[in-house]
């Protein structure tokens, strides 16, 4: 039987946490013991050698969150496309580490999408508002569990389309140019699709991306963008600005901006500031409420594992709940108690809620709700600390075992070395090989992860990966042929 949430986080001790503990006030000292001291503390407290098999498993021994791996389907290596049949055990599970791209399910899931269809197969027509899950309700049930990601109070967040459609419909009402502030401020290598909807809504009223579009970019010869020239760009530009749009950790690098910071100094400037979330949520611990962030959107496939194209959402803080902004109606957006009286005039929901604009679909918050659940047992605070543990992990092999041991090829990691500065993904560039060739032979030997060009994406999640995990995909790494 797997421990309790409170087992987990009050009654037994996590060996990690009181090392940390124990060594920052050691000496009379009051310092925080960064995730690399951590693992060197272990490693010699252990007497095992930080880069040893042993190492990882006696860390997934006293990892306390050890047992929601088991809430997760792990694709099983016969049942990938690339992988090389004759060279694996046919019982074996891939090295997922890709849970920046896609989740994977909960075993909740099936269950969640059972109930649905007994419901509607039982109620037809009512299951609208009978039912285990009334239909007409369906996405109240991930609503408090997503506040507590967002750090988002009582209808600040709202459960609709998913992230590009609601980009666009957060720019409806909250990017409103005028003769004088009219600029959006995006930074480079936006996901695309942010992009496209970013200069379609440049273009939509009257402007061209080359007058309209301020793009942030790392300075020359470096990869992450630092938040003194996003606050520089601020000073100079900020009086003909009026939305700034980027993500909460840049799905390419990895790198997790200080959200606080620069949108305080943004809404200095008279800027509204709005934020890409998609590979921030579930990832890292979010105050949106707190750094009255003007508006946020974000999908829920990647690290809330809902499932490809499932439903995503919008923040809107309650700062906004009384302006009249001009929006795209739906009949969702009208308030619960007089939506099926049909009036002519819309009687707007309030908050977040009052941006809906369609019924959402019941299965895709069935699987969403699904996975939440877990996300409310265990807690964000709790998976953030052993994110930073596994990525360090992660970052410590790569520089030991691949840096400092082979002629092959080395790695330059384009995320933050400072984990404050990152999630769980670590965006890796090959030098000295061909980037290509190696994430081929990765996908032959069972590793599931992404490219990007010539950037291997890696993401240890810390809900459902482990430090063998880690372990078995340097092994691979090491092992590739050229």
């Amino acid at each position: 039987m797997p421990p309790t949430k409170d087992m987990v986080i009050l009654s037994k001790v996590d060996l990690i946490l009181s090392t940390q503990m124990k060594a920052a006030n050691c000496n009379g000292k009051d310092e925080e013991l960064t995730p690399q001291n951590i693992l060197n503390e272990l490693s010699e407290k252990w007497k095992i050698p930080l880069v040893s098999e042993a190492f990882a498993r006696k860390l997934d021994e006293n990892d306390t969150l050890n047992y929601i791996r088991d809430e997760f389907h792990f694709p099983k290596l016969t049942s990938l496309p690339k992988v090389d049949k004759s060279c694996i055990n046919s019982d074996s599970s891939c090295i997922y580490l890709c849970g920046h791209s896609l989740g994977l399910q909960s075993t909740r899931v099936r269950q969640a999408i059972d109930v649905w269809l007994n419901d509607w197969a039982d109620l037809g027509v009512h299951g609208h508002i009978h039912g285990r899950n009334p239909f007409a309700a369906c996405d109240y049930p991930c609503i408090p569990t997503l506040q507590k990601l967002l750090g988002a109070e009582d209808k600040e967040v709202g459960v609709m389309n998913q992230l590009t459609s609601n980009l666009h419909f957060m720019m409806i009402s909250f990017y409103r140019p005028t003769a004088e502030r009219f600029k959006i401020l995006y930074e480079e290598r936006s996901f695309p699709s942010d992009e496209y909807a970013f200069q379609s809504q440049i273009r939509f009223h009257g402007y061209t991306p080359e007058e309209a579009a301020i793009i942030v970019k790392p300075r020359e010869n470096e990869d992450c963008i630092r938040t003194e020239d996003i606050l520089e760009l601020l000073k100079q530009h900020g009086q003909s600005i009026a939305l700034i749009l980027l993500s909460g950790i840049q799905y390419y690098t990895g790198q997790l901006f200080d959200i606080e910071t620069i949108t305080e100094a943004a809404q200095q400037q008279g800027c509204t500031v709005g934020w890409d979330l998609a590979h921030a949520i579930g990832n890292v611990p979010l105050k949106l409420h707190d750094w009255k962030v003007d508006f946020a959107a974000f999908c829920s496939y990647k690290y809330l594992n809902s499932g490809a194209g499932c439903i995503g959402g919008i923040f809107v803080h309650s700062n906004h709940f009384d302006k009249d902004y001009p929006r795209f109606d739906g009949w969702w957006g009208n308030r619960d108690a007089t939506r099926f009286q049909m009036t002519k005039e819309i009687d707007r929901g309030v908050g977040a809620d009052g941006f809906r604009i369609s019924n959402p679909s019941i299965h895709q918050c069935a699987t969403l709700a699904a996975s939440l659940q877990i996300f409310g047992e265990v807690g964000i605070e709790q998976l953030r600390k052993k994110s930073k543990i596994l990525t360090q992990y992660l970052q410590c092999l790569i520089e030991k075992e691949i840096n400092q041991a082979t002629s092959k090829f080395q790695i330059n990691i384009l995320t933050p070395k400072d984990p404050k500065q990152r999630g769980a993904q670590l965006s890796l560039r090959i030098v000295g090989a061909d980037a290509r060739q190696i994430f081929d032979e990765l996908e032959r030997l069972g590793v599931c992860l992404d490219s990007r060009g010539d950037i291997i994406r890696v993401a240890p999640v810390p809900l459902y990966n482990s430090f063998i995990d880690v372990y078995r995909f340097i092994s691979v790494l090491k092992s590739v042929k050229l």
